[in-house]
């Protein structure tokens, strides 16, 4: 997933400093652990990867260059090398640590983030200022083909998509920025032509996150285009879900095209579920402590007591509207902890606005966090009480949060896209699947521990996932080489060298 625009998140009461954590690092030396092994049954000697931004190495809301350095292919390639494999793996590296991409000179996507220090007790993500140096247009990569295929912001029908790289299509987002940069022909090339091209001995496709995910970090503002299987720019909008048989026919030409020499072999890497990613649980349900004085105010007001009664008086009068769902969208504050008032399109329509407060099911988005509370000076106030801040007279908006009936889409597309990847592994036996949901699962829940520390998905402080909430940190991309490593030396009968994680950084602070 490409994050195209960051916003400032503010972190109230969460005292970050590298003093006390670990996780802070502003250096971008991360040796790599050298040790012998063998390559097994593996065919190592080309090696190629091709996906989105994970597989590219983006981190904290860009592509910058120690990022790529230390991406999941980079250390794959690295201990390759250590058993006699590929030791030519090229990436098309950016020009700076900023991480912003200039088109003719103008900048066209963010800095990357780094976390601001200067009130300890409300670290904030803040982008790096200057200016960046990385030219998508007659960047001097082009006209040949890398062993690093990811692009970020790259669905899986992208990959075939002829002119992806199209300068001329930019500004109308018919082609991808990161690509233009690196494409062998801009105007012609695909992706996975560029990849097959090579003729991979050995594989990593990672593509299928940005099907869901763009869907998902934009609070569900797409539409999910089940029964669409014309994947083209014309049909799909840049934040849709795509349709899973749309998904089984792309994927399974994917696979064809890296395979195309029978003794080929490869992994696939399966989509994780976005509930474990900080980008939707970092802000809880109930974000918004009230005292008493203040929960009684909001609940006294005209507005709230006259929406609220609306509500009692709709039931059993407007057609489908019932107590339970009337109960659901009455507006209640207590002394504590508080849900927001949200946007929710699937309430039934009774002339009221459709709104509730929200619960446990939905999910509240990343970037919410710097201004849920905060007044809304520019907004007409539509809910009870008027003139009260995002979340208490504002309500979220649709792009805010993730309702029920968003999740559910999305769970459901994403299990039918890991089917279609898990059926692919299965009909070829040079073929291994990684269970990257699995693995995010675990740094979800319990944490990973990799033997010299640990890693965990809490925002910042976890160690696993960068400042945009979504992408990992190099170690976290660290650890899933490490895991990547393990099912090759199961599935091959290798012994590759794992790397030690904690060699590598975290989050970066100005």
């Amino acid at each position: 997933m490409i994050l195209m625009k960051n916003q400032i998140i503010k972190l109230a009461g969460v005292a970050i400093a590298c003093a006390v954590v670990s996780a802070c690092d502003a250096e971008f030396d991360n040796p790599i652990s050298g040790n012998t092994g063998d390559s097994g049954t593996a065919d190592l000697s080309k090696f190629v990867t091709i996906g989105d931004s994970i597989t590219a190495g983006y981190a904290d809301g860009a592509l910058y260059l120690a990022g790529q350095e230390n991406s999941y292919p980079a250390i794959l390639a690295q201990q390759f090398a250590v058993v006699g494999g590929d030791a030519n793996f090229t990436q098309p590296l950016v020009s700076d640590n900023l991480g912003g991409l200039l088109a003719g000179g103008n900048q066209i996507t963010d800095n990357r983030l780094v976390l601001d220090l200067t009130d300890p007790t409300s670290p904030s993500p803040v982008n790096l200022t200057g200016t960046p140096t990385t030219e998508v247009i007659g960047s001097g990569l082009n006209g040949t083909a890398f062993s690093n295929m990811g692009v970020p912001g790259a669905k899986s029908f992208h990959l075939g998509a002829p002119g992806y790289g199209d300068p001329a299509g930019i500004l109308l987002g018919l082609s991808n920025p990161f690509f233009t940069r690196f494409a062998s022909d801009p105007a012609t090339a695909t992706m996975i032509g560029d990849a097959a091209v090579q003729a991979p001995s050995f594989f990593v496709l990672w593509i299928g996150n940005n099907d869901v995910l763009s869907y998902a970090t934009t609070g569900g503002v797409g539409t999910d285009q089940l029964g669409n299987t014309d994947y083209t720019f014309a049909s799909y909008g840049s934040n849709d879900i795509t349709d899973p048989i749309a998904f089984g026919i792309v994927y399974s030409g994917l696979v064809g095209a890296l395979t195309a020499n029978p003794a080929a072999q490869g992994v696939l890497v399966n989509i994780p579920d976005v509930s474990t990613l900080p980008y939707f649980t970092t802000v809880p349900y109930n974000a918004i402590p009230l005292d008493q004085a203040t929960a009684d105010y909001l609940n006294s007001n005209p507005n709230t007591i006259a929406y609220n009664a609306g509500l009692q008086a709709a039931v059993g009068v407007a057609p489908g509207f019932t107590q339970e769902e009337a109960d659901a969208r009455t507006i209640n504050f207590v002394a504590g902890q508080n849900a927001p008032i949200i946007e929710d399109e699937t309430l039934t329509n009774i002339g009221a606005p459709l709104i509730r407060q929200a619960t446990a099911n939905d999910l509240i988005i990343l970037p919410v966090s710097g201004y849920l509370g905060t007044e809304n000076a520019n907004a007409v106030d539509v809910t009870p009480p008027a003139g009260l801040p995002w979340g208490l007279g504002t309500p979220l908006t649709d792009g805010d949060v993730l309702i029920p009936s968003e999740i559910a889409a999305i769970d459901t597309a994403r299990a039918a896209f890991n089917t279609t990847i898990q059926a692919a592994a299965d009909a070829d036996a040079n073929l291994i699947l990684v269970d990257s949901a699995a693995i995010m699962q675990e740094i979800s829940t319990t944490g990973i521990d990799y033997g010299t520390g640990a890693i965990n998905a809490d925002y910042a402080t976890g160690g696993a996932f960068s400042l945009d909430g979504v992408h990992p940190t190099a170690r976290g991309y660290a650890v899933v080489a490490n895991r990547i490593i393990d099912a090759i030396n199961t599935g091959f009968n290798a012994s590759i060298p794992a790397v030690n994680p904690g060699d590598y950084t975290t989050i970066f602070v100005q």
